[in-house]
């Protein structure tokens, strides 16, 4: 069986930089063994669907017509990967942007900028080189990857899809299929907009024909005021 665009899968992969360096994988052995491990990070197969951008572009092209519990490895290009570096992406910001924040500007600093993250490279009277390339950018990686299994089930599809969608985890969504039609329970308020995008790209990708949203929040609230 090989993989297709817009198929759902479960997949174990690792990155590593051109010298052996590993950057990232979701392995907890390997993350140990590597000198990565964080013990906030869940280390688990990852489940996206193909083509949906939920990985890194170049790897997840790199999905399509591959078989299932087959060990792959692959280079990427910096254009496939995290982009090459681009001048334009060094930027002088003004001290008193650090000073309104509360921060101490000082080289090597993750900072966030009007939500870009960059790195400071410079300081020099008032003023302050940030660099907002990506830090891998202009690398060549490499990624050793293996699909564990394709996903068939749309709960769990629903479930995975939207987990990946709001950083909420898995265990916190509820989704109830019956006769092709879901109800989904999150723990979280959300603009009608925003659910509507989310129905109409869960009916593009499963076989569901109706997908309706809840937020669990409101049931606590209830639960608390019994």
């Amino acid at each position: 069986m090989v993989v297709k665009n817009k198929d759902f899968v479960e997949i174990d992969y690792t990155g590593k930089l051109a010298d052996g360096t590993v950057f990232d994988t979701t392995e907890e052995k390997i993350a140990k063994g590597n000198g990565l491990f964080s013990p906030q990070a869940k280390y688990k197969p990852a489940t996206i669907c193909v083509g949906e951008r939920q990985i890194l572009p170049g790897l997840d092209d790199e999905l399509v017509g591959k078989e299932i519990d087959k060990e792959y490895n692959i280079t990427l290009p910096p254009e496939k990967a995290f982009g090459k570096r681009d001048i334009k992406n060094l930027k002088i910001v003004p001290m008193p942007t650090f000073k309104q924040h509360q921060i101490d500007p000082r080289p090597g600093l993750q900072v966030d900028i009007d939500g870009k993250i960059g790195i400071i490279t410079r300081v020099s009277g008032g003023r302050v080189m940030v660099n907002f390339n990506h830090p891998l950018a202009g690398k060549e990686v490499k990624y050793t990857f293996k699909i564990n299994r394709k996903i068939e089930n749309d709960t769990e599809k629903v479930a995975s899809f939207l987990s990946s969608l709001l950083k909420i985890p898995e265990d916190k969504i509820t989704v109830e299929v019956k006769e092709n039609k879901a109800v989904v329970k999150i723990p979280a308020e959300l603009p009608v907009q925003i659910t509507n995008i989310f129905m109409q790209k869960l009916l593009e990708l499963t076989t569901l024909k109706e997908v309706l949203f809840e937020s669990s929040l409101q049931e606590k609230t209830e639960e608390k005021k019994a």
